[in-house]
């Protein structure tokens, strides 16, 4: 009995030592995330005082790259998606058939944590003033949103219809103010909606190539953009695609999924050396196409960039948040897309494209209201604009009221924005890119005026300088 009770204690502490003593002996894990792990911790931090947190940053470390991790990951999720048919990843749900979705995309599905109306006016306003800004200079431009996939296909999502609290969504409002707006919009729900075959992968959060290539039609037809239709474009399917989702859950278990393969050539090359679609900046050519392209884009963006790079003589693609618009004219650009996934809406309101002000004259008579009317206003130095930021007090903004900025006597509009405060989001924010040239070290007056009711009232006064580091 005692030596049944050795055996076991032996067996017991030799299987929890496993991960511990294995990563003596074997490669470090390398994570199915979506994220960058944790490195080694040092005792001593960059300042040379010790590390107080050392023990814990060993913990998150050992956590992370303990060996044999995604074995044991993969084990558990088969577990519990196999037979129980629920995810152990935080960021996939377990759908029906197979099926499996973002859990990012949860709150547009189920209606709820939905952006406020002026949110959703910071995000069109901010998109109409780049459209402007860019039609003035002669280039086009163009918005697109990619649906989420439970947006398209819900049929095969778990229990949750039964906590939907709406069926509105943040795409579907904001279409409306975009509408009221004058912005340019590829609406590609409606075209997916049109198609009687699914265009998204089963377990992966993206649309396939054949969904791509609708896009990318969808798109250059609203551009009147000359380019090559792939509706009857011969094509086979192969079963050799890995999803994001299934890499996530089932990191060494994955199940291969349907992929569309055109038979038609593509004549675009990439300027130098890329790892993937899904690099950070990249720039196409192709000689025997005209125009020139720059595309602000996500990961939808991978399967869609062969079919837009084909289309143009010059192509620029770029995942960088904000929108660096001197873009533009480096790539002396005749056309600008913005291609933003559904579920990362939110986070549009937050992020106004870099663009340098431009002055304005104000058409409507001024009124003086107050001269503490914003909080947090702030000027920092931002390569070679200043960033002037801040907020305006509750009970000034309507839903759809302009941010003027008058600088040293100079009136600017200002990209309306949300501000995140914690986990709520503060929709009465603004920010203005001012040319650094116009910015003065010693002081700068800046009023605050806000367009209502076709009159300006002027909301703030003040000097600001302790903020402007040259």
């Amino acid at each position: 009995m005692k030596k049944g009770k050795l055996i076991y204690s032996i067996l017991f502490f030799a299987v929890c030592l496993c991960p511990s003593v294995g990563m003596l002996v074997t490669k470090p894990e390398t994570s199915s995330e979506n994220r960058q792990l944790s490195e080694f911790p040092s005792v001593k931090t960059e300042e040379g005082k010790w590390n107080v947190e050392w023990l814990s940053q060993v913990g998150d470390y050992f956590q992370e790259h303990f060996a044999f991790r995604n074995e044991l990951v993969t084990g558990n999720a088969l577990l519990h998606g196999k037979v129980l048919q629920t995810s152990t990843a935080d960021g996939v749900i377990q759908g029906k058939n197979d099926w499996l979705y973002y859990k990012d995309s949860l709150d547009d599905y189920l209606g709820q944590n939905l952006l406020s109306d002026r949110s959703l006016y910071n995000i069109a306003h901010m998109l109409s003033m780049t459209q402007e800004a860019l039609n003035e200079k002669g280039v086009k431009f163009l918005f697109t949103i990619a649906p989420n996939k439970n947006s398209l296909y819900g049929e095969n999502m778990p229990y949750y219809d039964s906590l939907k609290v709406t069926d509105e969504t943040n795409r579907e409002r904001l279409t409306q103010v975009l509408k009221q707006e004058g912005v340019s919009y590829a609406d590609l729900y409606q075209a997916f909606t049109e198609q009687d075959e699914v265009l998204y992968h089963a377990r992966d959060s993206h649309w396939n190539n054949k969904g791509a290539a609708l896009a990318a039609d969808v798109l250059m037809s609203m551009l009147d953009k000359e380019h090559d239709s792939y509706e009857n474009e011969p094509y086979e399917v192969r079963r050799d695609s890995t999803g994001d989702l299934d890499t996530m859950l089932y990191p060494l278990a994955t199940t291969a999924d349907d992929e569309v393969y055109y038979d038609k050539e593509m004549t675009y090359a990439v300027v130098g050396e890329i790892g993937s679609n899904f690099d950070p900046r990249i720039t196409t050519v192709n000689p025997v196409k005209e125009g020139s392209l720059v595309m602000y884009r996500d990961s939808f963006g991978n399967a869609l960039l062969p079919y837009m790079a084909d289309a143009y003589a010059n192509a620029y693609f770029s995942r960088g948040i904000p929108y660096q618009l001197n873009d533009v004219d480096t790539n002396a650009a005749d056309t600008v897309i913005i291609e933003r996934a559904e579920r990362f809406l939110p986070e549009m309101s937050q992020f106004p494209p870099v663009l340098a002000a431009s002055e304005v004259t104000l058409d409507a008579e001024e009124e003086t209201l107050a001269e503490d009317g914003a909080t947090d206003v702030k000027m920092k130095p931002q390569g070679t604009v200043v960033q002037v930021s801040g907020c305006i007090r509750e009970g000034y903004l309507d839903t759809d009221s302009q941010i003027y900025l008058r600088i040293n006597g100079a009136v600017y509009e200002a990209f309306p924005m949300d501000v995140a405060q914690g986990e709520e989001l503060n929709d009465n924010g603004f920010c203005l890119y001012l040319p650094s040239e116009l910015a003065a070290a010693d002081g700068n007056d800046l009023e605050i005026l806000i367009k209502k009711d076709d009159k300006y009232l002027n909301i703030y006064k003040n000097i600001i300088e302790e903020e402007l580091i040259q």
